[in-house]
């Protein structure tokens, strides 16, 4: 409001609705979404991923995986990800399937950088492995780092607010929307992980946030314990 000279929120929201599209809506969503984020965050969901999601669905199966990343920030889940299934398929030749990544966010810049898919060293260093650095990143001027091409490919971005219809994204084997839900309200989160249900194929998995929880839709799906960590199989 101060950069610009907006006395009253009732001020902002005319100007918002009266230009939907505009750079106006894009800052007052750049200034409110927290867009914390790092590499494998939290461990436990890349490890359940590796060992018991890839593996059940890639059993004899030579259709591609279809994989959204909700929320997805600058990037550094969609392409961990993308990352887990290279090591996968290095430790599992026979697997033929390929893997699909659909990442949306709401912010636009983020989601500038996230396609950009280039980070300065700071970044490199929350999450990041040596090892996975000289494996999947290539050095770029200004030091920073760029994800390796072969790595990106596999992931596609979009601008989507999590309120808005799913439909055109299609149908998923497994969403990871994580630490993103605890920002709404009980009734518009319930509304969400319905509509993520509607968004899987049927024994499709949803990946939460380590502190977030499925309650009050048992109807839809499955909990499954992992030791440690909690997924939910679509029914």
């Amino acid at each position: 409001m101060a950069d610009q000279q907006i006395d009253s929120v009732g001020v902002l929201v005319d100007r918002m609705n009266r230009s939907p599209r505009g750079n106006l809506r894009e800052s007052v969503v750049d200034a409110m979404t927290t867009n914390e984020t790092l590499w494998f965050r939290d461990t436990h969901p890349f490890r359940i991923l590796e060992e018991i999601i890839l593996p059940e669905l890639l059993d004899n199966r030579t259709t591609a995986i279809k994989l959204w990343s909700a929320a997805c920030s600058t990037g550094q889940e969609p392409y961990s990800i993308s990352m887990i299934f290279d090591e996968y398929k290095r430790k599992h030749p026979a697997a033929r399937s390929t893997l699909n990544i659909v990442a949306t966010d709401i912010s636009p810049t983020v989601l500038a950088a996230a396609k950009k898919a280039e980070y300065e060293m700071l970044a490199i260093g929350r999450g990041l492995s040596k090892e996975r650095v000289d494996k999947y990143f290539i050095k770029s001027a200004n030091d920073s780092w760029k994800v390796k091409p072969e790595f990106t490919k596999a992931v596609s971005f979009r601008s989507l607010n999590l309120m808005d219809s799913y439909q055109v994204l299609g149908k998923f084997d497994i969403v990871f929307c994580r630490n993103v839900l605890i920002y709404f309200s009980a009734e518009a989160k319930k509304d969400i992980l319905s509509r993520l249900h509607g968004s899987l194929k049927p024994g499709g998995y949803l990946v939460l946030g380590a502190s977030e929880s499925l309650s009050g839709l048992p109807d839809k799906f499955d909990m499954v314990h992992c030791r440690p960590g909690i997924i939910y199989r679509a029914k």
